[in-house]
């Protein structure tokens, strides 16, 4: 793969994987609207581990705290809040796990990497989400994260397999709707991108293991190191920000583009 668009993939993915507007819709569209090539499994793969990096390293006291409650949850006893954070994020993984299963089984993944699906879902899942910006109330606060919640934000995630529709944007949605504050929703869906991101890295990296060499590895080091620092620049950014902006610009951003995308898909 050339340097630059090394580079290209390593930074749109980093910056949109935690922003509300899907990095897989924009990888897509890296190839969709240019001749470059596809990146390979091996890319997306090493793309995933710089951005998985990025969030732990980000929420690192709750990631520790979940770690720490694994033992007591796979004993039963969920009576301590790492034990219940560990329990509600694997809860919330299930559904996105057995959607993507199903997904690559049928074939249906590489049916739905397409400029029309991705223009659809970027605008209608970006209305979707200033609607529940704007009419969410803020009645609980992560700590009152439940399993029902979980099981619905897991349910809601599973539908961010569709190309375009943003993982982090779709679970900030719901976060949203069930009455989570900005920051608290956002907080939800960056956790819970965890378990999903280390779920479809081992699929993926499966499949890669037996056919990489010398130059895919040093590829791949390149692209999560520049994946990690993008993610970790507009993940910081974006916690920031929420303590005085809504999300309107990145539904603004959303609607606009796929808008565009539309345009040039039906006019084609």
């Amino acid at each position: 793969m050339p340097f630059y668009l090394l580079i290209l993939v390593a930074l749109v993915q980093g910056i949109t994987e935690f922003l509300p507007v899907s990095s897989s819709g924009h990888l897509i569209l890296i190839s969709e609207l240019s001749s470059a090539p596809d990146q390979g499994q091996a890319i997306d793969v090493a793309v995933h581990i710089g951005t998985l990096f990025a969030v732990v390293i980000f929420f690192w006291r709750d990631v520790a705290m979940g770690l720490a409650g694994i033992p007591r949850m796979l004993t039963g006893r969920i009576d301590t809040a790492g034990s219940k954070l560990a329990f509600l994020l694997m809860i919330a993984t299930i559904p996105a796990i057995a959607f993507g299963l199903v997904l690559k089984l049928t074939g249906l993944s590489d049916a739905m990497r397409s400029m029309t699906v991705i223009g659809w879902t970027m605008l209608l899942f970006g209305l979707l989400l200033w609607w529940a910006d704007q009419r969410g109330t803020i009645e609980k606060t992560e700590a009152d994260w439940t399993t029902r919640d979980a099981i619905k934000m897991g349910l809601w995630q599973a539908v961010a397999l569709i190309p375009g529709t943003s993982r982090s944007g779709i679970c900030i949605t719901a976060g949203r709707m069930l009455g989570y504050s900005r920051q608290d929703s956002a907080k939800l869906a960056m956790l819970m991108s965890i378990p999903t991101i280390v779920a479809s890295g081992v699929l993926l990296g499966v499949e890669v293991i037996a056919t990489a060499d010398a130059q895919v590895a040093r590829d791949g080091a390149v692209a999560a190191v520049m994946s990690f620092v993008a993610a970790l620049f507009a993940l910081s950014i974006m916690m920031r920000l929420l303590r005085s902006i809504s999300f309107t610009p990145y539904v603004i951003y959303r609607v606009a583009l796929g808008i565009v995308l539309l345009v040039v898909a039906y006019s084609a």
